[in-house]
């Protein structure tokens, strides 16, 4: 052999992992498949954790906030734990072992988020999103602040925010990834991409997929190429927690002041949510956040989730649509941006300004002959 070739093949070993040059066997790695790394979690949920190669003969320990929760020595390695109703930071570890010759040891940790709640609305300044149509069910714009009047428990109160365009706007798309997505995904992606494409960049907006588990795809970011990539890391499986989705994105939204919106898609009812329905219409009531709904194909024919939809949309200002195919996805997408853009933002400091806990009633009237959409009510804070 030359110099020359000897050279080559040093150079060629060199280049090859350490287990491929002693004949070894390949190295274990694990990995957490769910739940998502700074994802939302509550109640029962279910961790999946995946080894390379797959027919290793490992062991897996799954440790949460550093105490062993459970074992699995054999696939699917799956552990389920309760992690409670609260929406609280968990950081959750799993480790393979392999007591093979040499015996191998591989880690993997992620976190999960933890959320503010806002159980009330701030007494000292009430906010509250209007939308004005007239009669023939067009949006109305242009309206000066002394056209709107705002009574609290009927009793009328003094306007001291006032804001009719470019209003900015925080915003949560909530979109339904559970398993019976399965046959519309390409398509509903393709209608989500195009509706985030449309929000303005100056408003952050935050993306949320849900099935079993609620986990962030975009966090308030105003990258449109990253609103893009979010979308596409879309994939349907497990079920439907309609009712979690909701309070997660009241909490995402609590710390924000200024105009609020949650749009949630789901195709089906809720199916395994921590929280009731009692639960969700709390929080609402506790915000001021705007809630919009689609219900699309097999969650259209149920007329518990159109009342439910509407109902809960109705009672903070907002909508539900319905869509009877994939394909009409566009359609409602198209109906909601152009509401969410004509759109008032009116704040008064309520005369009533008791730390009584009280459900107060919102009623938003305008001169002329016109609809007001608006919130129905809030719940003061609770006496200390």
């Amino acid at each position: 052999m030359t110099r020359t070739a000897r050279v080559a093949l040093a150079v060629t070993l060199g280049a090859l992992p350490l287990h491929a040059q002693s004949g070894g066997a390949p190295p274990l790695t694990v990995k957490i498949a769910a739940p998502a790394d700074d994802s939302y979690i509550t109640g029962p949920t279910v961790i999946r954790a995946q080894i390379e190669p797959a027919n290793a003969e490992a062991n897996l320990a799954f440790y949460i906030d550093g105490r062993l929760i459970c074992r699995a020595n054999k696939p699917p390695y799956e552990c389920k734990w309760d992690a409670g109703p609260a929406i609280a930071q968990h950081q959750i570890r799993v480790v393979a072992t392999d007591n093979g010759k040499p015996p191998q040891r591989s880690v993997h940790t992620i976190a999960t988020r933890g959320a503010g709640v806002a159980e009330v609305v701030d007494v000292d300044m009430v906010e509250v999103t209007a939308t004005v149509l007239d009669a023939k069910g067009k949006f109305v714009n242009g309206l000066p602040q002394s056209a709107f009047r705002v009574f609290e428990d009927g009793q009328p109160q003094k306007i001291k925010q006032f804001t009719s365009e470019n209003v900015p706007l925080d915003l949560v798309v909530a979109v339904d990834v559970s398993g019976s997505m399965k046959p519309s995904m390409t398509t509903m992606k393709a209608a989500v991409k195009e509706f985030v494409a449309a929000i303005s960049p100056r408003d952050p907006l935050t993306l949320l997929g849900f099935n079993d588990s609620i986990f962030p795809l975009a966090k308030k970011s105003t990258d449109p190429a990253e609103r893009m990539r979010a979308v596409d890391r879309l994939s349907p499986w497990g079920g439907t927690a309609l009712y979690d989705v909701i309070i997660s994105g009241v909490e995402l939204l609590s710390r924000s002041s200024g105009r609020k919106a949650i749009l949630v898609f789901t195709d089906g009812e809720d199916e395994g949510s921590h929280a009731s329905i009692a639960d969700v219409e709390k929080r609402l009531l506790a915000s001021d956040v705007t809630l919009y709904m689609i219900g699309q194909g097999r969650g259209v024919t149920m007329d518990n989730l159109k009342k439910l939809m509407e109902r809960l949309a109705a009672s903070t200002g907002g909508r539900a649509f319905e869509t009877e195919r994939i394909a009409e996805l566009r359609v409602a997408f198209e109906a909601m941006l152009d509401e969410l853009s004509h759109q008032y933002l009116i704040g008064y400091a309520p005369t009533n300004g008791k730390h009584d806990g009280t459900l107060r009633k919102l009623k938003v009237e305008v001169d002329g002959k016109y609809a007001v959409r608006a919130r129905e009510a809030y719940r003061a804070p609770a006496p200390k």
